[in-house]
């Protein structure tokens, strides 16, 4: 695929950074990494300094498009949530409240997203067909279904490709998760994230403590010592892929180079070192912790930044009960991320995702429950490319089908493509492979959610 780059121009700082070339994929360079001061760079301080040159800050923090996916895990009932039904068999023991935009209400629990609605575009008439979490969390983050022994790359790892700077130490798709070491969830295990784009653009995946452990060098290494080998194993490496034209050799140096990124810029991911009134206002959850932290990175470097916030929401017992003590916190944290983003003028340029794999059903099971429901439900988005205050599609008066506009994984990918500047059905250069497309089908962005 072509690599896009930001519209905005470039300052004189950004130039005198990029020569002699002046693509925007080399801002940050990785030659300025392996000179003077900078050869040692594998060390944490080092990457603290780096931010004290106007230049480095610059280009870390330029204009390019961004994505925060804010992952609802084991998904959250549209019920309790965005699409209300007060008085009818399915809609529960909560009220609806009106919101910022006219006409339009939502749960009672979200009384602060209630307030910047307008900000919001809100989709109600969203209906996919995978009815289990795996397929559904894979539909969902990739944007087709399984096509063996192809894989498509996560929405993530196409961002951090189309939109992002390689070479940069901070990573371009990192995963927050609090089970780092994976789920009971297929999906959220150990993967090929990335797919046929390979390892360097796979995601950095953390959670757990707020900060990156073992990114130090060995006790009587020095950096000079660390740098020395390391250029020993990149000129090795570098004579093997000549040699033999191995990819996955390709993909191993890749992994190296971001061990590389990582230990230059774990200070982004420790955050003690971030003010305590934000701490405060999105903690003290691990969802809540690490959305700011989302919010950090992509102000400092990364593409996309992925929230998974565990399987709390997967309300097969006690599902008026479960909302209630979740959705609170998930309204706080929705309301905070876009009025900072907003302050800091980076919602024009930040796309944020709010969603889980489906809805729940409109009927409550045995164990008082909401089971797994594809066929109708809501997801909402803000941000970069968006209206505003858009409100699409509708479901009929118990949310048991859409009954305007449907919208399925395609036409959302489409849309989210759409509104970060990049064509949804551009195809992928794939010697020797089938014909693969950003989004399958003629699946049309949604024009009337567009800006």
């Amino acid at each position: 695929m072509s690599h896009r780059t930001s519209s905005s121009q470039p300052s004189q700082n950004e130039r005198m950074l990029n020569a002699p070339c002046g693509s925007v994929d080399h801002r940050l360079h990785r030659r300025l990494f392996l000179q003077g001061s900078l050869a040692g760079a594998a060390s944490v301080a080092s990457f603290q300094s780096l931010f004290s040159v106007p230049a480095f800050a610059e280009s870390a923090k330029a204009r390019g498009k961004r994505c925060i996916l804010l992952w609802l895990c084991g998904a959250p009932s549209q019920f309790e949530t965005w699409d209300p039904k007060p008085g009818r068999p399915s809609g529960g023991p909560f009220g609806s409240i009106p919101t910022s935009i006219p006409g339009v209400h939502i749960s009672e629990l979200m009384p602060k997203t209630a307030t910047i609605m307008d900000q919001l575009t809100l989709v109600r008439s969203m209906s996919t067909e995978p009815n289990e979490h795996f397929q559904a969390i894979d539909m969902l983050t990739r944007g087709e279904g399984p096509r063996p022994p192809f894989t498509r790359p996560l929405l993530g790892s196409v961002l951090a490709k189309q939109l992002g700077q390689l070479d940069s130490p901070v990573p371009q798709f990192v995963l927050l998760d609090p089970c780092p070491e994976g789920n009971e969830f297929k999906s959220f295990k150990a993967a090929n994230w990335a797919g046929w784009l390979g390892a360097e653009y796979g995601p950095v995946r953390v959670g757990g403590k707020y900060k990156l452990e073992n990114v130090g060098l060995p006790e009587g290494m020095s950096a000079t010592d660390h740098s020395d080998r390391e250029a020993l194993r990149a000129f090795l490496s570098r004579k093997f892929v000549n040699d033999h034209q191995n990819s996955a050799v390709q993909s191993y140096n890749a992994v190296f180079e971001r061990v590389k990124g990582l230990m230059q810029s774990a200070p982004l991911f420790d955050l003690s070192k971030l003010a305590e009134a934000d701490r405060a206002k999105y903690g003290p959850g691990t969802f809540g912790m690490h959305t700011l932290l989302a919010r950090h990175l992509v102000e400092n470097g990364s593409t996309f930044v992925m929230v998974a916030n565990g399987m709390p929401w997967d309300c097969h017992v006690f599902n008026h009960e479960t909302h209630q003590m979740l959705v609170p916190e998930m309204d706080r944290i929705v309301f905070h991320l876009i009025n900072d983003l907003k302050e800091r003028s980076m919602l024009d340029d930040t796309l944020v995702l709010v969603m889980g794999e489906f809805g729940r059903t409109p009927w409550l099971n045995e164990a008082r429950g909401r089971d797994h429901y594809p066929k109708a439900w809501s997801m909402a988005m803000a941000g970069c490319g968006l209206k505003p205050g858009a409100v699409y599609g509708a479901t009929d008066e118990n949310g048991v089908d859409v009954s305007v506009n449907p919208i399925n994984q395609r036409r959302l990918f489409a849309t989210i493509y759409a509104a970060l500047g990049l064509d949804p059905h551009e195809s992928y250069d794939l010697p020797g492979f089938p014909t693969f497309y950003r989004v399958e089908g003629d699946a049309e962005p949604i024009s009337e959610l567009l800006a």
